[in-house]
C-alpha cells in the first residue's frame, strides 16, 4: 500500500557480487510486493554493450528449489565528449612577394616559411575512452602547386600516428 525504503546490503558470494535486500519480516500469505531496484554500477567501460543482473527471491522460512529467479540484461552506453583544439605558431604568416620556392633545394627556407600547427584532442568525459582514430585532412597543394610543404608529424602521450606519402617529399 505504502512506500517504503528497503535495507539493503552489498557482500560477496562465490565470487559473485550480491546485494541482499529484506522485503518483508514476516510477509502474510499470498503478498503482493512490487519492487524498484536502482543501482549504480561502476567501471563498466570494458563491460561490452550489457550488463547482466541475477535476480532472486528467496523465503528463509520455506527453502525451495524453485525459488523464483529472473534474469535481466541493461544495456550499457558510454558517453563521453572529446574536444580537439588547435593552434598554429605564428598564428598569422606573411610570404614576401619577393620569395621564389627553390626546386630541388634541401634547405628549409627556400621551401617558405615554417608554421607549426599544434592540435590536443581532449576527452571531457563523463566517460574513459579508447580506441579513437583521429584523421586530420591537410590540404598540401592547389593544383599542380605546392601549398603547404609538409614537413614532419609528431606525437606525444602514447599515441600511434600514420601519415601520408607527401611528407617531406624532398627530404627537406
Amino acid at each position: 500500500q505504502g512506500q517504503e525504503k528497503l535495507s539493503c546490503n552489498p557482500k560477496k558470494e562465490n565470487g559473485t557480487h550480491v546485494v541482499l535486500c529484506e522485503l518483508g519480516n514476516p510477509m502474510k500469505a499470498g503478498a503482493r510486493i512490487t519492487v524498484d531496484l536502482e543501482l549504480s554500477v561502476s567501471g563498466l567501460e570494458d563491460m561490452g554493450d550489457a550488463i547482466t543482473f541475477h535476480l532472486q527471491l528467496r523465503s528463509k522460512n520455506s527453502p525451495s528449489p524453485s525459488n523464483a529467479s529472473v534474469t535481466v540484461t541493461v544495456p550499457v552506453e558510454a558517453e563521453a565528449e572529446m574536444e580537439l583544439r588547435g593552434n598554429s605558431l605564428p598564428a598569422t604568416t606573411v610570404l614576401p612577394t619577393s620569395w621564389h620556392w627553390v626546386e630541388g633545394s634541401r634547405r628549409l627556407e627556400d621551401h617558405g616559411i615554417k608554421v607549426e600547427h599544434v592540435y590536443e584532442l581532449h576527452n571531457k568525459g563523463p566517460g574513459t575512452v579508447s580506441g579513437v582514430t583521429l584523421s586530420l585532412a591537410v590540404p598540401h597543394l592547389l593544383g599542380d602547386h605546392v601549398l603547404l610543404y609538409l614537413l614532419e608529424l609528431g606525437t606525444e602521450g602514447g599515441m600511434n600516428c600514420s601519415h601520408h606519402s607527401a611528407l617531406n617529399p624532398a627530404q627537406v
